[in-house]
C-alpha cells in the first residue's frame, strides 16, 4: 500500500531503502512480515536493474553446474573473488530463478518449454536467462513492482531520498529522509532499528554513465558516514561503447554489434584495437574501454562503425540501439556512432557478510550498494542481478529470525543542509571523476581528485552534494592507495599487478579522510600505505 512519510515518524517494520531488484525482492521475501519500502523514484523508475539488457546468470541448463559458473566468476575477478561466496551464489541461482517465475517474470523458454539460455562473454556455457532477448531488467522490475503493490504487508513510500543514516553506539536508530527534488523541504526523521539499504550504485558520479540519475552513491555515502566498513570502492566497471550524443545517462551500443562485425575507429577512420589485443574489438571489456579512452584522450575521438557490417540491416537487427541513434540525429546505417566508455557497475560498496549484514548492527545491504566479494576486481556478465536476488533472499531469511526492538523517537536531524545542489560543483565533480578516477588512472590525477573531493565534502552547502563528494572520495582515495593495475582498476603509473596486493580493500571514511589529509599537507607525498585487509 502507498503511504505518506509524514504520517510515520517511527516504525517497528523492517525499513528497506531502494526500489530496485534487491529492495523489491527482499520486501516480497519478508512477507507477511510488515515492511516499509522507501523509493526515491516511482517503482519501476530510477533503478539500474530495470535497464539491464543482459539477463541473469544461472546454471539451469543440462550439463552446466554451479561449480563451473563459480569457476568462471573467479577467473575474471582479478584474484579477489571470494570463492566461497561465488560458489554459494551459483548454487542458489536456480531456486531464485524459480522465485522470480512465481512472481510473474516471463523468462524466455525454448520449444520444449524449458528456460532458454544464452551465452555471454567469459561464460564457459550457455547460462543467461533472458526476457524477450534484451528486456530482462525491465520485465523483472515490472513483475516485482506489481507484486509489491499487491502485497498488503508492504507499506510503500515513493518520492523520498535517504540522506543520512542515524546510529547510536554502533547500532542503527533510524533514517533522515527528504522529499526527492524538493531541497527546500524539511527533513523527516524515521526511527527504525532494522534497515536494509538497496540504493544502487555510483554511476552518476561520472560525467558519462549508463546508470539512472538516482545512482549517485548516496547509500554508500550515508553508510560510510555512519561508520560502516566499505569494501573495494576503487573497482568500477566501465562499458566501452556508450553512445555520446548529449544524453545523460548515455544509451548503450550493445557489445553484440561488435560480435556482428562492427569495428572501432578513431576520427581519422583508423581501427585502433587490433594493435592492442589479438581479439581486437572482441577483447575483454576493460581492455576495449581503455583503448577507446586512449583515443579520446589523444584527441582523435572514438566511433563504432557498423556501416559495412550491418548497413541497412541495422534497424531490424538492433532496433533499440537504432532508435537511440536516430533520436540523437545519427543514422547508424550510414554514419559511425560516436562513443565513449561510461561508468556501468560498481564492484565495491558496503562490506557485508554472507547474510548481507554490514559492520553496523541493524544495517543490511543488498544489490549494487553492497560488496559481497562475489565480483572481485571485475564483474562477470549477468552476475549482478543474480547476486541481488540471492542476497535479498538471504537478508530476508536473516531478519525473519530476529525480534526487532522498538525504536525510540528521534528529535535531532543529522544536518539541515538541504539546499539545492550547486550545479557547477556537481559538474566539476563528475568531470574530475571521469578524467582522474575513470578508465585510466595515475597517482597525480588521483591525488588531485582526492584533495578536491575532500574540500567539497567539507564545504558543500547541500547534503546531496556532500553525499556525492563522500562517495567520490572513497573511490578516489582507495584507487590512489592501490598502486597496481588489477581488473577494472588500471594505473598507467603502475600498469602491472602486484601479487602482494591481491587482497580486498577494507576501509572506512575516517581512514579515507586521513589519506586526503596527508595529500593536502604533502601534495607530492607517496607515503600513505594501502588500506588492504
Amino acid at each position: 500500500m502507498q503511504d505518506n512519510i509524514h504520517n510515520l515518524t517511527r516504525s517497528d517494520d523492517v525499513v528497506i531503502v531502494g526500489g530496485g531488484l534487491a529492495g523489491l525482492f527482499c520486501a516480497l521475501k519478508l512477507a507477511p512480515r510488515p515492511v516499509t519500502l522507501i523509493s526515491a523514484a516511482p517503482l519501476g523508475q530510477g533503478a539500474s536493474s530495470a535497464w539491464a539488457q543482459g539477463g541473469i546468470a544461472a546454471a539451469v541448463a543440462e550439463g552446466d553446474t554451479p561449480e563451473a559458473h563459480a569457476a568462471d566468476t573467479i577467473a575474471v575477478g582479478g584474484g579477489l573473488v571470494d570463492k566461497a561466496v561465488a560458489l554459494g551464489i551459483a548454487r542458489e541461482a536456480a531456486p531464485r530463478i524459480h522465485d522470480l517465475l512465481a512472481y510473474g517474470v516471463p523468462f524466455d523458454r525454448d520449444l520444449e518449454g524449458k528456460l532458454a539460455v544464452g551465452r555471454e562473454a567469459a561464460h564457459s556455457a550457455r547460462r543467461i536467462v533472458h526476457v524477450r532477448g534484451d528486456g530482462a531488467g525491465a520485465a523483472i522490475i515490472a513483475a516485482l513492482s506489481d507484486a509489491v503493490r499487491r502485497t498488503p504487508s508492504i507499506r510503500l513510500i515513493e518520492g523520498l531520498v535517504a540522506e543520512a543514516l542515524l546510529t547510536e553506539h554502533g547500532a542503527v536508530t533510524g533514517l533522515q529522509l527528504r522529499e526527492a527534488g524538493n531541497f527546500a523541504a524539511q527533513p523527516v526523521l524515521l526511527a527504525a532499528r532494522t534497515v536494509v539499504l538497496a540504493t544502487g550504485g555510483i554511476g552518476h558520479l561520472y560525467a558519462a554513465t549508463t546508470n539512472p540519475h538516482e545512482a549517485s552513491g548516496s547509500g554508500l555515502a550515508i553508510a560510510a558516514r555512519a561508520g560502516a566498513v566499505i569494501a573495494d570502492p576503487e573497482f568500477v566497471q566501465f562499458h566501452p561503447t556508450a553512445i555520446m550524443a548529449g544524453r545523460d545517462p548515455a544509451p548503450l551500443a550493445t557489445e553484440a554489434l561488435r560480435g556482428e562485425g562492427a569495428t572501432l575507429i578513431n576520427g581519422h577512420g583508423e581501427r585502433f584495437m587490433a594493435a592492442r589485443h589479438p581479439l581486437a574489438e572482441l577483447a575483454p571489456r576493460d581492455i576495449v574501454a581503455r583503448g577507446v579512452f586512449a583515443e579520446i584522450a589523444g584527441g582523435r575521438g572514438a566511433f563504432l562503425d557498423a556501416r559495412r557490417a550491418l548497413g541497412a540491416r541495422f534497424a531490424e537487427r538492433f532496433p533499440t540501439v537504432h532508435a537511440s541513434c536516430i533520436a540523437a540525429g545519427i543514422d547508424p546505417a550510414t554514419q559511425a556512432i560516436p562513443i565513449a566508455p561510461a561508468a556501468h557497475y560498481h564492484m565495491g560498496g558496503i562490506a557485508v557478510d554472507d547474510r548481507g549484514r554490514s559492520s553496523i548492527d541493524g544495517l543490511w545491504a543488498g544489490g549494487e550498494v553492497s560488496s559481497t566479494g562475489a565480483h572481485g576486481a571485475n564483474r562477470l556478465a549477468s552476475n549482478s542481478l543474480l547476486e541481488a536476488v540471492v542476497y535479498a533472499a538471504r537478508i530476508a531469511d536473516d531478519i525473519a529470525g530476529r525480534t526487532i526492538p522498538s525504536p525510540a523517537r528521534l528529535s535531532d536531524v543529522v544536518t539541515p543542509r538541504g539546499g539545492a545542489p550547486d550545479a557547477a560543483a556537481v559538474k566539476r565533480l563528475r568531470t574530475m571523476m571521469s578524467a582522474h578516477v575513470g578508465v585510466i588512472r595515475d597517482g597525480d590525477g588521483l591525488a588531485e581528485a582526492v584533495r578536491s573531493f575532500a574540500t567539497l565534502e567539507r564545504e558543500a552547502t547541500s547534503i546531496a552534494v556532500c553525499n556525492m563528494a563522500t562517495a567520490a572520495l572513497l573511490v578516489a582515495a582507495s584507487a590512489w592507495n592501490r598502486r597496481e593495475s588489477r581488473g577494472a582498476h588500471f594505473r598507467s603509473d603502475h600498469p602491472a599487478d602486484a601479487p602482494a596486493l591481491a587482497r580486498r580493500t577494507m576501509t572506512t571514511l575516517s581512514a579515507t579522510r586521513e589519506v586526503a589529509d596527508s595529500l593536502t599537507e604533502r601534495p607530492l607525498s607517496r607515503t600513505a600505505q594501502p588500506i588492504i585487509a
